[in-house]
């Protein structure tokens, strides 16, 4: 017999129509979880449930801008209308900007996107998260930070200072809820290839060879690969880790 791994669970995945979101839904599917995928794209996210949908499993798409609260209001009212319950959170929806600007030419506009999107958005997108999972008796949360959480680089200050926050929220409210059976982490991606990066070569020629160049493995990571490791802290084996990130960079940041 073959035996999923999540069988029977409901996974929400934000920011899920496309790249590590994409990649780690369709992980979740492959091991019999039920779905809910949020994101912007409609397209893409329908896509996504259709290819779920061929693996054996449920899935369900539901239109989310993490920018704004009442589409996360509305997103955790139909998935929990819908199946009663939520066991595992992956907050991946984020932000960078493709121009790549100083601190000093970074616009009051380009700042509130990013920090609207990938901090905000996170943790409005937690505070529901962690509400149902106290009524219910447990679940796991795991948030997309990057090496960027925990490191610099030039032009990217907007990006680095939300996702040095993410890890300071997921540190934080790992110690408030552990001890209601709610593990939270983080995950930390190096250079992955996902329209992000790709997005970025029209204004920065050489990031890809510069990318690959800086990186120990002389590769760029594939989605997947981050996939992988967002199951595994969702997984049994990870049942004594909360609180931390899990690098996964190539040796990028070594």
């Amino acid at each position: 017999m073959d035996v999923k791994m999540f069988a029977g669970k409901v996974v929400l995945v934000t920011g899920g129509a496309s790249g590590i979101g994409r990649a780690t839904a369709l992980a979740f599917g492959r091991e019999g979880a039920t779905v809910v995928i949020a994101g912007r794209r409609e397209h893409l996210g329908n896509e996504v449930v259709a290819e779920i949908g061929k693996l054996g499993a449920e899935a369900l798409y539901i239109r989310t801008d993490v920018r704004k609260p009442e589409d996360i209001d509305h997103l955790f009212e139909t998935l929990i209308t819908k199946y009663g319950r939520l066991d595992i959170a992956f907050n991946n929806a984020g932000v960078s900007l493709s121009n790549v600007p100083s601190v000093m030419k970074t616009t009051i506009e380009e700042w509130d996107l990013v920090m609207e999107t990938n901090l905000r958005g996170n943790w409005l997108c937690m505070k529901q998260e962690i509400k149902q999972m106290l009524k219910q008796g447990g679940g796991i949360i795991v948030n997309t930070a990057s090496i960027l959480g925990f490191s610099a680089d030039s032009r990217l200050s907007y990006y680095c200072a939300s996702k040095h926050a993410i890890l300071g929220l997921t540190k934080c409210a790992a110690l408030e809820y552990c001890k209601k059976n709610i593990r939270i982490n983080a995950v930390c991606p190096g250079p992955i290839l996902t329209a992000m990066i790709e997005d970025t070569v029209p204004f920065v020629p050489n990031m890809l060879e510069m990318l690959r160049e800086n990186t120990a493995m002389k590769r760029i990571g594939a989605p997947e690969e981050i996939a992988s490791a967002v199951l595994w802290l969702c997984s049994d084996e990870a049942a004594f880790m909360i609180g931390r990130e899990i690098t996964l960079d190539g040796g990028y940041t070594i």
